[in-house]
């Protein structure tokens, strides 16, 4: 509230009065013009240097509170002269007759005020880490409120000076509070004093000396000096960290955001200062070139900082989509309109025009999406929507919790969106090598085949289709849809299908797993009934959540893609010009095994495909290749061959390798990396060392992060133990053990 009332008084006064900068001298009691600041004003045609300044706004010169500060006519709607020949004149002065000042001190300070505005009621409403992102917020706002009052000030308004002074000092302030934390926040040590709160004081002698400068006019310029050389120490202190700690540490995310700072200045210092000082000139003018300086507290948002503090990347994509549509559309609108009826209209109402015209475009489409997202189920018709039915088909299934009874709903939702009669799933006894289910129809399919189904294959038969759905140390299972020949599937409900096996394929995973946990409940309730309603309620819950989650993701990411495309082929389907739709399919097509190799890679990573059928070793060097091709480390590896009679352990191991591997590529900086899995008497034991930046062990645990706890949790739950050392730019090494067959549960996680 403080923000919107002192931003809305600010941008009154801004628009209350031009602003001159006229300087003036009094010479025989009569004031005169000797040099004029906007040369471009067209006012000047009616002042000469013999005529003398009687009024400026109907108050007489001598009694002018502008000049109690400086001998200037600083702002003025109108100004009464009396020519040489004692005619008086009274010139009024609009905003439009000096275009420069219109813009860069009234037009640009409204616009990155509104949009500080905005974006910060945004990034306060999707915070993740509210401290940080709180302190980033204030930065925003306070520089936002300097930029603005900067015109105000110039005005000589006591409140303008006041709020500009303390607030071009506070954002400083801000700033290196928000380091000092961010640095925590990504585990990297802070070069500077961490005792932030007594640079507070700085702005605190800012806004006094402002409040000076107000009652006692005559200290106006030696005080705005002594504001400047606080903020440029302010400068100096920030711009030294950032690079003490860059240099120290050679962090990428450090190197963003020095990055972030020191671009925007490039222009302001290479177009404006430097050819100003060295040849008197300059590129760009003072006002354009500070504008970039303006963008320093957005570059945090679209660099390093959005995916740690708040999710807005997508946010950005999609305004960009919905503001080049809008572009195209207004642009070709306007041609349109000044085509025909150009000779009518001003370029002030076209302005206005083209402007109305492409805020009403984003903003409907805005509405068009939370439309189409909340009437979804009645805006498309389920027949030709394939996305839509999967969604919807996923959200049915999932609310299962015993696999015969997915099974079936699986079947069933099959079966009603491809209008079949015969659909049902088929289990194969990898130890029997025969069926354990019932062939529907006595339908002639070979064992074999089953048996050379891979994974996300679907084959078509004499009589079926033959999909493959799951497999596990003892069973395979798929999909069977009889078809008589007269059913011939479409690409696009192959695609739907495929898709649909693979969530389904994750959800028979978490069921097991929950049918697992469930049975010992049962067991448990038999030795202790206090134990199990909570519990398993507990369970169940978290299962669905894990579904849901998994669910909703999905949709958010791979299925809006195959929207769009599913969208590309009914406009080609319904286009009437076919000249080019060779290539537009091939395009088309393209997009379309780009997502889905996407969508396989998701589901590779949620169930290693390897683990089943070639086993740990082959799943564990298949995932160090693809980190050694994305590592700027050396990677240095072990891998024994176990054997071991609990198959939950490999994923276990899987999860455990996958999880370190992570963490060195994120967040170690090393330079070498090791890792060891190895066999030991009845379990194993993974030994993972690197020599990256470390961090404080307690800050881990505590924050829960890295995956540490992850981790803990895993070993923990296998009966093992977790050890763990590190300290501060020396490394990390993590070990961790774990026994088949033991009968004691160790529920703690070691550090040491």
């Amino acid at each position: 509230m403080l923000y919107l009332a002192i931003g809305i008084y600010l941008n009154y006064v801004n628009y209350s009065g031009p602003l001159l900068g006229i300087e003036v001298e009094k010479e025989d009691g009569k004031w005169g013009v000797t040099q004029p600041y906007y040369k471009d004003w067209t006012g000047w045609e009616n002042i000469s240097s013999s005529d003398v300044i009687l009024r400026v706004d109907d108050v007489p010169m001598d009694h002018l509170n502008q000049l109690k500060y400086k001998t200037e006519i600083v702002a003025a709607n109108e100004i009464t002269i009396m020519k040489p020949n004692g005619e008086i004149k009274d010139i009024h002065i609009k905003h439009l007759d000096i275009p420069h000042q219109f813009y860069y001190i009234l037009v640009f300070p409204a616009c990155y005020y509104l949009l500080t505005l905005f974006i910060t009621i945004y990034l306060h409403f999707n915070q993740k880490n509210i401290k940080l992102t709180n302190l980033l917020i204030l930065f925003m706002l306070t520089v936002s409120l300097a930029y603005v009052s900067s015109g105000v000030s110039s005005r000589l308004n006591g409140i303008g000076i006041i709020v500009n002074r303390s607030s071009m000092v506070l954002c400083l302030v801000v700033l290196l509070h928000f380091l000092r934390d961010y640095y925590s926040f990504v585990k990297t040590k802070w070069v500077f004093t961490k005792n932030i709160k007594f640079f507070y004081i700085f702005p605190v002698i800012a806004f006094l000396l402002g409040c000076i400068s107000t009652f006692y006019p005559a200290t106006y310029v030696a005080l705005s000096n002594v504001v400047l050389v606080l903020f440029f120490i302010l400068l100096i202190i920030i711009l030294i960290m950032l690079l003490l700690s860059y240099f120290k540490y050679k962090s990428p995310q450090l190197k963003i955001l020095l990055s972030s700072i020191l671009i925007p200045f490039l222009p302001f210092l290479f177009l404006y200062s430097l050819p100003k000082i060295f040849f008197d000139k300059y590129i760009l003018s003072g006002e354009t070139s500070s504008l970039f300086l303006l963008l320093i507290p957005f570059s945090f948002i679209f660099t390093q900082l959005a995916e740690r503090l708040f999710d807005i990347e997508y946010h950005i994509t999609r305004l960009r989509y919905y503001v080049i549509f809008s572009l195209i559309f207004t642009l070709w609108f306007i041609v349109g309109l000044y085509w025909i009826a150009g000779k009518y209209l001003t370029m002030t109402v076209i302005s206005g025009v083209s402007f109305f015209t492409f805020t009403s475009l984003v903003v409907l489409f805005y509405i068009k999406e939370k439309v189409d997202y909340r009437k979804r189920k009645i805006l498309f018709s389920t027949k030709g929507d394939y996305i839509h039915q999967l969604y919807t088909a996923v959200d049915r299934i999932g609310k299962t919790i015993k696999i015969n009874e997915l099974l079936e709903k699986f079947a069933q939702e099959v079966s009603l969106h491809l209008e079949l009669e015969h659909v049902f799933v088929l289990t194969y006894d990898y130890d029997t090598k025969q069926f354990t289910s019932t062939v529907e129809g006595s339908l002639p399919i070979n064992p074999m085949l089953m048996e050379d189904l891979k994974i996300g294959e679907i084959k078509k038969f004499d009589q079926v289709y033959l999909a493959f759905l799951h497999q596990d140390a003892h069973y395979k299972r798929a999909l069977v849809l009889q078809h008589n020949n007269s059913i011939h599937l479409k690409d696009e409900e192959l695609l739907w299908l495929e898709l649909f096996l693979l969530y389904v394929n994750n959800f028979i995973e978490n069921t097991k797993m929950v049918e697992e946990l469930l049975e010992e409940l049962k067991h448990m309730r038999q030795a202790d009934d206090s134990q199990l309603p909570w519990l398993s309620k507990l369970l169940w819950l978290r299962f669905e959540e894990e579904k849901y989650q998994l669910a909703q993701e999905l949709h958010d990411t791979n299925l809006q893609e195959q929207l769009h495309i599913a969208r590309e082929v009914d406009v080609l389907v319904n286009a009437k010009d076919t000249t080019d739709v060779q290539q537009k399919l091939a395009k088309i097509h393209k997009q379309m095994v780009a997502s889905l190799h996407d969508l396989r890679a998701y589901c590779e990573n949620l169930k290693p495909p390897l683990l089943d059928t070639l086993g740990l070793n082959a799943a564990l060097e298949k995932l160090i290749r693809k980190v050694i091709e994305r590592a700027s480390f050396v990677l240095i590896y072990t891998i024994d061959r176990l054997y071991l009679e609990d198959e939950r352990m490999n994923l276990m191991i899987y999860r455990l390798f996958q999880e370190l591997l992570n963490n060195s590529l994120k967040h170690s900086y090393a330079t070498t990396v090791e890792i060891h899995l190895l066999e030991m008497d009845n379990g194993f034991e993974i030994i993972y060392k690197d020599d990256g930046v470390g961090c404080n062990i307690d800050d881990i645990i505590v924050a829960e992060s890295m995956g540490i706890q992850g981790m803990q949790e895993r070993v923990k739950a296998f009966n093992g133990q977790f050890y763990i050392d590190t300290q501060v730019n020396e490394g990390m090494s993590i070990r961790i053990t774990v026994k088949e067959g033991s009968d004691t549960l160790d529920y703690d996680a070691h550090s040491g």
